[in-house]
């Protein structure tokens, strides 16, 4: 399995990284892809190692923190996007839950990353909360047949999903899927896997059953057992279409960005 959206860098893992590492491995995570919080979290994505386990980096400013009054350049987003160990431009988009007073920063930035990851050739890492209008609008408009993406941590209707996925973005199926109240698994259900990926948001949104605990790459286990059951389908054979799409996203071969 592939955790294609997993903070493992971050401080929550500190005191117990190789455990987390070592679980993971058991559980038949092979990748993780680290999205950027903001450009300090780079160096310390070089530092995750793991005798089983590949890592991916990804570059770019948090949609939060814009509000916090972090910024870059397109030169700037471009030099690091660049480079051939980062896999993804991300994550950005936009979040209107703490805030709206940075709408307009926030789509700016937005923006911004799509025209970096045209210009790179590599999907754009979307993050959504409470803004999913505006979100899909500026893929709309950004989009010249070259951009590709995904919807990270997707919880929108099937009608939102496919309008999505018409757009050229994949969804990101993480915790909130799981979760018995959110009813984001009715909405999955009415659309293609060939679309679909696997995260975790580590150390966030775990899923059931281990709701309300730090978040972990090996429970992605967990959202892929109820996305077999959802599609009707073996855990093997979500594992191995949902790894296909995502190696076929991130341009992923033997650990390499091609």
């Amino acid at each position: 399995m592939i955790d294609t959206h997993c903070h493992i860098y971050m401080e929550h893992f500190e005191e117990d990284l190789l455990q987390v590492l070592d679980r993971a491995a058991e559980a038949g995570v092979r990748r993780i892809l680290m999205p950027a919080i903001n450009f300090g979290s780079l160096p310390r994505m070089d530092q995750m190692a793991h005798e089983k386990i590949r890592f991916h980096k990804m570059a770019g400013i948090h949609p939060t923190e814009i509000n916090e009054g972090v910024s870059t350049t397109e030169s700037e987003l471009s030099e690091y996007c660049s480079s051939a160990d980062i896999v993804a431009v991300g994550e950005t988009g936009l979040d209107y839950h703490w805030s709206r007073a940075y709408k307009q920063e926030q789509q700016e930035s937005l923006k911004l990353h799509c025209r970096v990851a045209k210009s790179v050739g590599k999907p754009v890492v979307l993050h959504n909360r409470e803004s999913t209008g505006d979100l899909l609008d500026i893929i709309e408009q950004e989009q010249d047949g070259s951009l590709t993406g995904v919807w990270h941590c997707f919880t929108g209707s099937a009608d939102e999903g496919r309008r999505a996925m018409d757009l050229g973005l994949y969804l990101g199926i993480g915790g909130v899927f799981t979760f018995n109240n959110a009813g984001v698994d009715e909405a999955v259900a009415r659309l293609p896997l060939k679309k679909m990926i696997l995260e975790t948001d580590a150390p966030y949104l775990s899923p059931e059953p281990k709701r309300g605990k730090r978040n972990e790459p090996a429970f992605v286990r967990y959202t892929a057992q109820r996305l077999a059951e959802v599609m009707n389908l073996s855990l093997n054979e979500v594992d191995r279409r949902t790894t296909e799409n995502a190696m076929k996203l991130f341009k992923l071969q033997d650990g390499i960005y091609l």
